[in-house]
């Protein structure tokens, strides 16, 4: 069942440019130049119950601007959006129940007080009772393992103990849908790390459905079995990951080394493509399906090969060739 579809979703802001000095700016008062920003342009999607999507764009691609038409948090300028059968601009009470936003740039926690206060304020917020309350909390405190912070200071708390509490907080009152915009922006590889196998394993305990966005490619690597790219406001990819590597580089890629007197570049040039090239070691890029044969024929060969290393392509310069070539 699919709980977000989009049609033709669109988000236009029109900012203003104004010259500099007091020239500028008298002029800017009785006439300004406004000029268009398209941040989302026609975007249509559906996202059924469940799923864990990864949302990838360069900075200004519109990806938090299109989390925030379906939060509700803004208007867009034109389509449609319905989540969970509700319309996201109305910002109906019984929707906002079924929803959380977490930002990694923004908090929801108050600085000063312990987590535990902000936990309380949600509780009144979504009406929930004391026990569904108390039930929730120790859930999420137990899977988030936070229990020894609860009556610290926020500000006191590092950054992956901030946005475990935040994650928390966001899910409290179990919503349905989860908005998660840069969640582990600014954290260690530790912190990261714990932050993915939590929210993998609360996506396959409580079905929930999750958008996130992230500008770490382990991040979606790790979660999200379905990507959208969006570029410039408009989307140029929706699909699985896997079906993106297979499309975009179909390739892989043989780090080579090899002893006695080396090679030459004429003996290794029928084998790949030659991406750097030295006696001693080289780096060759050759068909994804041929590159176990193409490995064994290096090794069977009168060439000195003293090691081979079959590397998949990096995901993130995937996704950066798509970008250069959709601009």
């Amino acid at each position: 069942m699919a709980v977000i579809e989009t049609t033709n979703l669109s988000k236009t802001y029109y900012p203003y440019r104004k010259q500099p000095g007091l020239a500028g700016s008298l002029k800017a008062f009785f006439k300004r130049e406004v000029f268009p920003v398209h941040a989302v342009q026609n975007l249509t999607l559906r996202i059924e119950e469940g799923e864990l999507v990864g949302f990838l764009g360069p900075n200004g691609a519109g990806k938090t601007t299109t989390l925030k038409m379906l939060s509700g948090i803004l208007h867009p300028t034109s389509g449609e959006a319905r989540v969970l059968g509700y319309n996201p601009s109305q910002r109906e009470k019984e929707y906002q129940k079924q929803f959380a936003l977490v930002m990694g740039q923004k908090n929801q926690l108050w600085e000063d007080l312990p987590a535990l206060e902000t936990f309380l304020l949600n509780k009144e917020i979504y009406e929930l009772s004391n026990k569904e309350f108390q039930v929730n909390l120790r859930e999420l405190v137990e899977l988030l393992q936070i229990k020894d912070i609860l009556d610290i200071q926020v500000r006191k708390l590092s950054l992956g103990q901030r946005m475990k509490c935040e994650l928390a907080a966001a899910l409290l009152h179990k919503p349905r849908i989860l908005f998660l915009d840069e969640p582990t922006i600014g954290l260690d590889v530790i912190a990261q790390k714990n932050i993915r196998e939590f929210l993998k394993f609360y996506n396959q305990k409580e079905k929930i459905t999750i958008i996130l966005t992230s500008h770490y490619m382990e991040d979606i690597q790790q979660l999200c079995p379905r990507v959208v790219i969006i570029n410039l406001g408009k989307k140029i990819y929706d699909g699985k990951l896997s079906h993106l590597m297979e499309t975009y580089a179909p390739y892989k890629i043989l780090k080579l080394t090899f002893n006695g007197n080396g090679i030459t570049q004429e003996q290794i040039e029928p084998f790949g493509e030659i991406l750097s090239f030295h006696p001693y070691s080289c780096v060759l890029k050759v068909p994804g399906k041929k590159s176990r044969q193409t490995a064994i024929g290096l090794l069977s060969s009168t060439l000195p090969v003293d090691d081979i290393l079959i590397d998949e392509v990096e995901v993130d310069d995937v996704i950066r060739q798509i970008f250069q070539n959709k601009t």
